[in-house]
């Protein structure tokens, strides 16, 4: 009976550990629908497993890569959803917007906004902070012919993705296009 008191004692208390450490990661729509109406589209998500073989494959010689290693240490997935349309308005708001709702949660500190009008362009930028520590960061850029949104899960700095998109050659999507930044 002890040990079942102490068990769920124990339980209780990574209870909250475990639902923030899932809090960053979002819940993304099935795109798939989309992929075949669209006239680009990238769909990465990387896992744990597959940010460490990434890591490995770094040279530990050169400070750049090295640096860059240090930082997937602290990442546990990464999600990259981007797609361009021949038209305007080809995907729901409503999922870009269902997407939005999830960083309303406890936690998420909105970074940036940008709204053109007149272009029809949003980007909202987010990054989850928990005892003072990054524990997930969020982009979502959407105009009318194109949307993108990232998810990265674990500690990471916003000065260090532009680190991580050129030696992954994924957030280069959203580092590199201005246009979605301003």
């Amino acid at each position: 009976m002890k040990n079942r008191v102490v068990e769920l004692a124990l339980a209780c208390l990574l209870l909250p550990t475990w639902g923030a450490a899932q809090e960053a990661k979002l819940k993304l729509p099935d795109f798939s629908s989309l992929a075949g109406k669209a006239t680009e589209s990238v769909n990465v998500s990387l896992n744990p497993w597959l940010l460490r073989i990434a890591a490995a494959s770094m040279d530990d010689k050169d400070a750049d890569s090295a640096a860059t290693k240090k930082l997937l240490s602290g990442i546990k997935s990464v999600d990259i959803r981007n797609y361009h349309f021949a038209t305007d308005f080809a995907y729901s708001a409503a999922d870009i917007d269902a997407v939005r709702r999830q960083l309303a949660a406890p936690g998420w500190s909105q970074l940036m906004q940008v709204y053109n009008r007149k272009h029809g362009e949003n980007v909202d930028m987010y990054i989850l902070v928990e005892d003072d520590h990054t524990k997930g960061f969020a982009l979502i850029a959407s105009e009318p012919r194109e949307f993108t949104i990232i998810n990265i899960v674990g500690s990471i700095s916003v000065e260090d993705l532009p680190r991580l998109g050129d030696h992954l050659q994924l957030l280069k999507l959203a580092v590199s296009q201005p246009h979605l930044m301003m």
